[in-house]
């Protein structure tokens, strides 16, 4: 395999662990040059991104070249000679970062029980914050450790949008297993893995090998089941594989972006995912967002006052990872420049995701109502009533998708709003997106609205 190929791999794979932001904006310049004798080369662009890999992200490179070529890798760096003037503005980001984690070793040996769990050891319970938007959640995956494959807690289904902490809690809940009882088969993946080794299975004629993986695990953890829903054979496959470890009382612990009756499964399976414990995990409120922050700075020996974690709570408010990713980048740009972050430095380097001033309050769904009531002209009863006609429905999941974009209400907050359930706003949350998606004059048309309910909202 070349340089090259290797490095886009890891690319792939390294996402996951350290983020987009953090990916791009330090690994994709780096140049890989050589790749042979189980030794990697890379170039550097300068010094700032040696320290940086090195101390930070090192760790993480050699676990992904492992998980990509199934062995430990030597990594070797080429580094442009210093200047004095270089050198000054390294020491200056230093003496303002203060430290940085300890360098990793140059090799990385991982010890694992007989089945490769897939698990990431830096998702813990111990690093999970609390909060009431996710304290259901967090409970019942902690009493799904502790009475594993117990009737009241199996399966357990969590639910919530992207970037919420739902893979978070897949991956303490077995590294919590495991931590207890080593020999425990615990296995993590996602659906669309699932989908992609059955039909691997299928096309090698191994199906009984297949099953005898799957059948024989403790736990079988699964992100992202919505990917196995619509797949007939697969979720044939998977009911199956269910059924076995659940009759055997074998833990099952499942993530979506929807509930169960919104996916579209076959009603067995939908059944028996209902049966157990059905957990949302909502928006996180302000005071868990900071606290988020707080530890992620701390982790990582960020200097970052409290006032602008503040300020990057008070203006990302849908994602968890997109509220660290906004940490990561500022960290980068101001350790880059040899700066100390501050609010103004924040406005500036985060001006493409925090387009809402602090000032400018919540934006509320009677806003919303108001502009789209307006722009299409219809009238504010016209949201709540029982008519379907084109004119105005079609308004009526503008203005439901605008709800769920800007605001901070649940699904279900947003049915009783306009006298719907949560599974319409569904429905209509991915009809517009869809919309959007496929017509620029249409993606035009909903910029136009956000910016006069933001300018409402603000006035």
């Amino acid at each position: 395999m070349h340089a090259k190929e290797l490095w886009e791999k890891l690319l792939a794979n390294i996402e996951k662990k350290i983020g987009k932001d953090s990916c791009e904006m330090w690994l994709k310049p780096v140049k890989p040059l050589i790749f042979e004798n189980d030794k990697l080369t890379i170039e550097m662009p300068d010094h700032v991104w040696y320290s940086t890999i090195k101390n930070r992200y090192e760790e993480d490179v050699l676990t992904s070249l492992k998980d990509v070529l199934g062995k430990d890798i030597e990594l070797k760096y080429n580094v442009p000679i210093k200047e004095e003037k270089e050198q000054k503005a390294v020491d200056k980001t230093k003496t303002i970062m203060k430290s940085l984690p300890k360098t990793a070793p140059s090799t990385i040996s991982i010890t694992k029980n007989a089945l490769a769990h897939r698990l990431n050891d830096k998702h813990t319970f111990e690093g999970f914050i609390e909060g009431p938007s996710n304290r259901f959640a967090y409970r019942a995956a902690q009493a799904v450790e502790k009475k594993l494959g117990n009737r009241e807690n199996n399966p357990l289904v969590i639910y919530s949008s992207p970037g919420l902490g739902k893979t978070h809690l897949l991956h303490a809940i077995g590294n919590e297993i495991l931590k207890n009882n080593k020999n425990k088969k615990v296995l993590y993946m996602s659906g669309e893995e699932f989908v992609s080794e059955y039909i691997e299975s299928l096309q090698k004629k191994t199906s009984g090998s297949f099953r005898k993986k799957y059948r024989s695990l403790d736990c079988l953890l699964v992100d992202d089941i919505q990917f196995v829903a619509g797949k007939h054979a697969s979720e044939k496959e998977f009911f199956y594989t269910f059924n076995t470890l659940f009759e055997s009382k074998k833990q099952i612990v499942l993530t979506s972006d929807r509930t169960p009756q919104q996916l579209s499964l076959d009603n067995r399976l939908a059944s028996r995912l209902l049966s157990g414990i059905v957990s949302e995990i909502k928006k996180p409120d302000l005071e868990t967002r900071i606290a988020i922050l707080r530890q992620k700075r701390d982790q990582q020996n960020f200097v970052v006052s409290d006032d602008v974690l503040a300020f990057i709570a008070a203006g990302v408010k849908a994602s968890i990872r997109e509220l660290e990713g906004c940490l990561y980048r500022l960290n980068s740009y101001c350790y880059i420049q040899g700066i100390e972050p501050t609010v103004d430095i924040a406005k500036e380097v985060l001006a493409d995701i925090i387009t809402l001033e602090e000032e400018g309050g919540q934006i509320n769904v009677d806003s919303i109502k108001k502009i789209v009531g307006a722009h299409f002209k219809i009238e504010m009863s016209d949201f709540i009533s029982k008519k379907k006609t084109q004119a105005i429905s079609w308004p009526r999941q503008v203005a439901m998708f605008l709800a769920n974009d800007l605001t901070d209400m649940s699904l279900p907050e947003i049915g009783r709003a306009f006298n719907r359930d949560h599974s319409t706003v569904v429905h209509a949350r991915d009809q517009i997106k869809k919309e959007i998606k496929e017509n620029p004059f249409f993606a035009a048309e909903i910029n136009q609205i956000i910016n006069e309910v933001k300018v409402v909202d603000k006035s």
